[in-house]
């Protein structure tokens, strides 16, 4: 694993997008597979500043994980955040982002559709994700045994604490995420941590002890990671 101490959120962001924006320049037709949160946001701001250096015009964006059981429009989703951070941007068309739908009729058909999208279109290229307070990765919760595919999740409490879902006056009900083996696949790992609220979590991730309670740690397993971490938590 590649670790990266940067002095603020504006340097990690300037880095990572350029990775990112490099990337897609090689492979024009590369599968992003998004996360949503306060971490990623200023690397899409910076990404979508550099989109004149690249072509998106063949880019593929997959939606990481989603809140269920509340209405797609509504504003603290992970669509509309994707949609206004990255989708929008970008000018990604809707045969070329594929997405759980956060109040499916059938949430079991749902998670089947999507790993079903994820094995036609190939390994995940380029993964972003975010450190949940708890250690989760996406929605993969700390637990005895981790999915290693599409799934329906059982929301913890501090993903429930999260400010997308304290913002909403619906309360989700449940996840919709990819597993543990769909991240794990992906040919580039990206995760960036920021925060004060995450001290305890990332001196726990640092210390390299691979446990299902704290599913990050299997990125260590991984051998193309570069995790971007804010010194000032550290």
């Amino acid at each position: 694993m590649d670790i990266k101490f940067v002095k603020d959120k504006e340097t990690m962001a300037v880095t990572a997008s350029s990775v990112i924006a490099e990337a897609i320049r090689q492979k024009p037709n590369l599968l992003l597979c998004a996360a949503t949160g306060n971490s990623p946001t200023e690397t899409y701001k910076k990404l979508i500043l550099q989109k004149a250096n690249f072509d998106s015009s063949q880019l593929r964006i997959i939606k990481l994980d989603e809140w269920g059981g509340v209405l797609m429009n509504n504003p603290q989703t992970c669509e509309q955040y994707l949609q206004q951070y990255l989708i929008r941007p970008l000018d990604i068309s809707p045969e070329r982002y594929f997405a759980f739908q956060s109040k499916s009729e059938d949430p079991v058909n749902e998670i089947a559709r999507m790993q079903t999208i994820l094995t036609v279109n190939g390994t995940i290229d380029i993964c972003i994700l975010g450190l949940g307070l708890n250690g989760h990765i996406a929605f993969n919760e700390p637990a005895e045994q981790l999915e290693p595919n599409c799934h329906i999740a059982t929301l913890s409490k501090q993903s429930m604490q999260h400010s997308m879902a304290s913002e909403m006056d619906s309360k989700p009900t449940y996840g919709l995420t990819l597993g543990m083996a769909d991240i794990l696949q992906s040919k580039l790992i990206i995760m960036l941590v920021s925060g004060q609220n995450k001290k305890d979590i990332i001196t726990k991730f640092l210390s390299k002890q691979i446990t299902t309670q704290i599913p990050a740690s299997f990125l260590w397993l991984h051998k193309n990671v570069q995790c971007f971490i804010d010194e000032q938590i550290v």
